[in-house]
């Protein structure tokens, strides 16, 4: 029932707010971002073949619609990728393909985008993987495009992907409720996280220290 209550206005928490000035984009194609042994391109035709390889595993599309079903469905779902919006990467793990990622829900006049439609091979889940990418991901986005706004949603029942969200020190902002249809077409509430760009330096010494702590260990794992 609705409450009967009156609302409160909140009130704006940068009254004091300069001009944004205009941010590079799109990302140029011949970019790669690269830690340690892990390298992010724009993802290709090219790509297709080893990411059916590398993705095809019905754990890894639990809670993400869009399966491929084949390496001619990567070719498709690529290339009809810039047309809604999805700036997709592909990633490599001491050169092998393990996933991708995409920048999405791009806002170039807001300067605002979201990193999503992630997807890695189950062996380097709960590894150094995923921080490093999302490292990279927002380096660009803040340092060389000059993004204002990070986001990252996940659907409320995937509990793993909402730890990893704010393990990377992403902020919680709340959930959009009925927001998304997943492949079985329920739709699903989505959880909201975001990073902005004066909290992107803590974030960065954040996940520059999980990389640290994963080289001094000399071990893939790390949590």
């Amino acid at each position: 029932m609705p409450s009967d209550s009156l609302f409160v206005p909140l009130a704006d928490a940068r009254p004091d707010d300069a001009p944004w000035p205009s941010i590079l984009w799109p990302v140029p194609v011949d970019t790669i971002l690269a830690a340690e042994n892990i390298q992010l391109t724009l993802a290709t035709e090219a790509d297709a073949a080893d990411l059916f390889n590398a993705l095809d595993h019905d754990a890894v599309w639990t809670h993400v619609k869009g399966r491929p079903a084949s390496p001619t469905g990567w070719v498709t779902a690529l290339g009809a990728a810039p047309a809604i919006g999805r700036t997709p990467w592909a990633v490599r793990l001491d050169g092998a393909v393990v996933g991708t990622t995409s920048y999405l829900e791009v806002s170039p006049g807001d300067a605002r985008l979201e990193i999503g439609f992630t997807t890695y091979a189950p062996n380097v889940w709960g590894t150094i993987v995923n921080p490093a990418c999302k490292l990279l991901l927002m380096q660009w986005a803040f340092e060389s495009a000059g993004m204002g706004r990070v986001q990252l949603k996940t659907d409320i029942r995937n509990a793993r992907s909402q730890a990893a969200i704010a393990k990377l020190g992403a902020q919680f902002e709340g959930v959009l409720r009925r927001y998304q249809r997943r492949a079985d077409d329920t739709v699903r509430d989505t959880v909201l996280f975001s990073v902005l760009a004066d909290e992107w330096p803590a974030v960065k010494s954040h996940l520059e220290a999980r990389l640290a702590e994963y080289r001094s260990l000399s071990a893939p794992h790390l949590a």
